[in-house]
């Protein structure tokens, strides 16, 4: 029922590979339109998995109806953490942190799916099942970014990589 949803998610972290594989290291921190440029793009999604978005659904097995607040990505960015900020640590650690998330939502029980928690600010409810398309949606709209900082498009990455 939800494999579809768990398919999007798993992709992201190869997705993001094939997108910064090739880009020049000086490139990596190039931001277009004031935005972030590939390795905060990155460095957000393997952020964002961890600190914010399992915490959520760890949190939501755990407790009854837990309140939640996200970090904004405005927020973050000024004090995140640089320490493994190579594009290799990066896309290894948010690979390895997505794989702990699909485990656990590998394993719900039909039921697990439904239970709930309420986002702060404005106590809007959500299910784990809105949490996950949320987090899909999140990722798609990382991967734009990313596309948009890289100049190419997943397809245009792949394509150009096929032997001729």
């Amino acid at each position: 029922m939800h494999e579809p949803l768990l398919d999007r998610l798993a992709a992201t972290p190869r997705t993001a590979a094939h997108l910064v594989v090739e880009v020049p290291e000086e490139k990596m921190d190039w931001a277009l339109d004031g935005g972030w440029g590939p390795r905060t793009i990155l460095a957000h999604l393997r952020d964002d998995e961890y600190l914010c978005m399992r915490v959520a659904l760890e949190r939501m097995l755990a407790e009854e109806r837990p309140q939640l607040r996200f970090v904004d990505g405005g927020d973050w960015v000024a004090g995140r953490n640089t320490a493994r900020d190579r594009r290799e640590e990066l896309l290894a650690d948010f690979a390895l942190q997505r794989q702990a998330t699909l485990s656990i939502l590998r394993m719900l029980r039909p039921d697990d799916w439904s239970r709930t928690a309420t986002r702060e600010p404005g106590g809007r409810e959500l299910t784990i099942a809105q949490l996950a398309d949320a987090w899909a949606d999140h990722d798609a709209e990382h991967i734009a970014q990313l596309e948009r900082a890289v100049g190419e498009t997943l397809e245009e990455a792949i394509e150009r990589r096929r032997p001729a």
